[in-house]
Formats: structure tokens, C-alpha cells, sequence
């Protein structure tokens, strides 16, 4: 994790940018490599640096949840680099994704996206997740899949 340390902040921060326009909601970066560092020590298999030649192209960012008294599957983070996104790569990141919470028994996976990544929103219902409801006073989707 040290060695991509610039590269794993430099993704948060752009998916940031996508989704929320600014960084405002971002907060500080040694909190989120800290939370990164104990997330891979519950869940090594889940946070994983995606890489095309190898070359870092994106980052992926799974966990188990409770989430109304039942464990779901979490995605905190599905990101590619700006010139990998649109052309099936993110659909292998789905599949990863999908065999992650598959070998943890899980049924159900969910993840939030911001109402105006209009991209993202079209992919997710393309791989078959469906709309649960707003969340953070509207700035937030929470959208739900089931294995």
C-alpha cells in the first residue's frame, strides 16, 4: 500500500471530482489512507489497484456491511482513470467485485453514487443494480444488487 499511497489518493480525490464536482466532501488524507490501511487488513481481497500492462489504470474498494440487520456486500470505490473509462473495463471490475462478495457468502451488495454522475448511474443500472433511495439530504443514491 505504501508504494501507491500518491495513486490510491490521487483516484479518491477525482472520484470526488466527478461525483461531487469539488473536494469539499473528501477530508483529509492521511484519515482516508489510515481507514484504507485497516479496510485491506479485514479485507485484503477487496481493495485492489485495477493495472493494464502494469500500469495503475484504477482501484477498487470492497467490504461486508451490516446494513438493516442483514451483512451485504459494500462497494466504497469502483474507479478507472479517465481514458480507461468506456470500454469494458469496469465490468471486470464488476465481475472481481461480484466474486468477492460471492466467496463471503454474501446475497446482496450495495453502493452510493452521486445523483449527477449520470455516467455511473447509467453503468450501475447497465450491470443491474437497482435504486433504493436518496440518502445524505439527496447527495447520495444508495442502489442495491443481488448475486
Amino acid at each position: 500500500m505504501k508504494r501507491d499511497r500518491e495513486k490510491v489518493i490521487k483516484y479518491r480525490k477525482d472520484s470526488f471530482r466527478v461525483s461531487f464536482g469539488n473536494l469539499s466532501g473528501f477530508g483529509d488524507e492521511i484519515e482516508y489512507l489510515q481507514w484504507l490501511e485497516e479496510k485491506i487488513s479485514l479485507y485484503p481481497d477487496g481493495f485492489v489497484i485495477a493495472e493494464m500492462d502494469n500500469n495503475p489504470i484504477g482501484q477498487l474498494e470492497l467490504s461486508i456491511r451490516e446494513w438493516n440487520g442483514k451483512k451485504i456486500g459494500y462497494v466504497h470505490l469502483y474507479y478507472l482513470a479517465p481514458k480507461y473509462r468506456g470500454k469494458g473495463i469496469g465490468k471486470e471490475l464488476h465481475r472481481y467485485a461480484r466474486t468477492f462478495f460471492e466467496s463471503n457468502r454474501l446475497m446482496e451488495y450495495h453502493l452510493r453514487v452521486s445523483p449527477t454522475n449520470k455516467r455511473a448511474l447509467r453503468f450501475y443500472r447497465e450491470i443491474g443494480l437497482e435504486e433504493i433511495g436518496a440518502e445524505l439530504d439527496g447527495k447520495v443514491i444508495r442502489m442495491k444488487g443481488i448475486i
